[in-house]
């Protein structure tokens, strides 16, 4: 029979704030974290609602004197920053909230080695593959930076975790579309039963309000389109007037 697994860390960058307290505070509230994309301009998109993580700079709807606004320069340094793709930056910061309040901080080999990631994505790092493709067009391949493929890729948020906390166990990454961060959370499970692990920081993240992925979800009929003037109402399932769902953004971990 296999070992009982339980969780001790939470870990969230969400639409409805950064961090799990403001998330859950404006959750029991009914709060939404749908609005208008502030991300790009949206005039020529069927579809201009998202639910954006409120950031520091302004982008949905957050602000520098905004209560739960995300701070990227908290987590990474300028020059760190500009090595990954925001879906990693998410899957960082969760990760170290979660870490945090399991107050788990492997110091002992033994305790790294049977420490692990599992953390997915449904889509990577599509924001930064598109603005390369477009640098690469206009620019030439000599002008490519060396951090585009390592900041795109799904499993470095796996691995950008690991490196930054030293964690030595099985490390993967899990893509399945929506179903990616509770399959990751699945998987890592059953390698604590199987004591292929102890410990496991497991989640998914995502970061695809970019031109290419709204427009690209728009294209297969998947985004609401008929509430753009009214955010707080498209996402509607089960409903007689329900009509595609309303793309998010960030990452949930757990230990």
């Amino acid at each position: 029979m296999g070992r009982r697994v339980v969780i001790t860390g939470l870990g969230l960058i969400s639409p409805l704030g950064a961090g799990v307290d403001i998330t859950w505070k404006r959750l029991i509230n009914a709060e939404s974290g749908a609005g208008k994309i502030t991300a790009f301009d949206t005039t020529d998109y069927a579809c201009q609602v998202a639910c954006e993580v409120p950031t520091v700079d302004g982008r949905g709807g957050g602000g520098p004197d905004i209560e739960g606004s995300f701070d990227p320069s908290k987590v990474l340094s300028n020059k760190e920053r500009r090595k990954v793709d925001d879906f990693i930056l998410y899957a960082i910061a969760a990760a170290d909230e979660a870490l945090n309040d399991a107050d788990w901080h492997p110091e002992a080999q033994e305790d790294q080695i049977r420490t692990g990631v599992m953390i997915g994505s449904g889509i990577g790092g599509l924001g930064i593959i598109a603005e390369t493709a477009l640098e690469l067009r206009d620019k030439g391949p000599k002008r490519i930076s060396p951090f585009f493929i390592p900041s795109s890729l799904i499993n470095l948020a796996s691995g950008q975790v690991s490196i930054r906390h030293g964690l030595k166990g099985p490390n993967h990454s899990v893509v399945t579309a929506c179903a990616t961060g509770a399959h990751a959370i699945g998987d890592a499970a059953r390698l604590i039963v199987h004591c292929d692990a102890d410990v496991m920081v497991a989640g998914g993240a995502e970061s695809a309000i970019v031109p290419i992925g709204i427009a690209g979800f728009i294209a297969c009929r998947a985004l609401c389109t008929a509430f753009n003037d009214e955010p707080t109402k498209a996402s509607r399932p089960y409903d007689k007037d329900r009509d595609g769902f309303v793309m998010g953004e960030g990452a949930g971990i757990v230990v």
